[in-house]
């Protein structure tokens, strides 16, 4: 029986690229500082690296989902490596693309996108966790299982759960996650780090 890896479900916008609302240009894309440094870290430690993103752009009729294919390829051109996957929840109940405007399970902070990701890929979502900038990235990664990591210079006071940590940027949140002495094969429920 193969054992499944866990990963690093990464949010795009504000945590692996600087946030441009709604863009799909691959000329505006710019890595957060310290991206490249956090992926290569978490890549070398066995992580799989998959980004998780809410892509309302897409309900709103403001670009089709294929156009964040070259937003993809653009950020894998720039951090010099293969992300292991890349989805998108396209959704947004107030959309004016009828298909997409709907309620879904994939809209974080609902946890789909995780779990779809952990099953189409393998993944172990006890031994994964959720690094994104904002609230919802930590729900989504509480609700699927994950530990979480919340990129801010602190927590909101309104916060829970709390993050299992808080860090500067991606490279001081893959430090963290890869000198977690909790995330040994043996315990599946380790310690908050923070």
């Amino acid at each position: 029986m193969t054992r499944l890896r866990p990963a690093a479900f990464l949010d795009k916008d504000g945590t692996l690229i600087d946030d441009v609302p709604y863009n799909v240009d691959p000329a505006h894309v710019r890595l957060t500082r310290g991206a490249r440094d956090g992926a290569w870290s978490l890549r070398a430690a066995g992580y799989a690296l998959v980004v998780v993103t809410n892509q309302s752009g897409v309900a709103r009729g403001l670009f089709g989902a294929h156009d964040l294919l070259g937003v993809q390829a653009r950020i894998e051109d720039l951090l010099g490596l293969e992300l292991d996957g890349f989805y998108w929840c396209p959704h947004l109940p107030a959309g004016v693309v009828a298909e997409y405007a709907i309620v879904c399970g994939c809209r974080k902070p609902a946890p789909g996108l995780l779990t779809r990701a952990a099953a189409e890929l393998g993944l172990d979502l006890a031994r994964s966790w959720m690094v994104g900038d904002i609230a919802s990235d930590v729900e989504a990664g509480r609700r699927a299982g994950c530990r979480t990591a919340l990129l801010a210079a602190s927590p909101p006071p309104t916060l829970r759960p709390a993050p299992t940590l808080v860090a500067a940027d991606l490279a001081d949140a893959a430090r963290r996650i890869v000198g977690d002495p909790a995330r040994s094969d043996h315990d599946e429920h380790p310690a908050p780090l923070a």
